[in-house]
């Protein structure tokens, strides 16, 4: 156990968290799709299609009139589209 005497608390607590996040880099492949004859990350065609969609629901809450009484307006519509991009890497995505 004296080996233990020269190892730090702060280190181990620094240390094992990005050890056990690099385990994710361990795919063979990274995630894309074959389009016009080259390959596009999952997240990029993802993003291609979020953007309409998040377009289509703004379309639909403004008809609805819930719009203008959305508070941070551009933070709402941001994470839809994250939610969209999500969604869509998590359904579709080869794997």
């Amino acid at each position: 156990m004296s080996w233990l005497k020269g190892i730090r608390l702060e280190r181990v607590v620094f240390t094992l968290p990005v050890l056990l996040m690099l385990g994710g880099c361990s795919q063979g492949r990274a995630p894309s799709f074959l389009l016009f004859g080259s390959y596009f990350p999952s997240w990029l065609v993802g993003v291609a299609i979020s953007i309409p969609l998040t377009l289509l629901v703004r379309w639909g809450l403004i008809r609805v009139g819930i719009d203008d009484v959305l508070p941070l307006r551009l933070l709402v519509y941001v994470c839809l589209g994250l939610i969209f991009t999500m969604m869509f890497a998590f359904l579709f995505s080869p794997r």
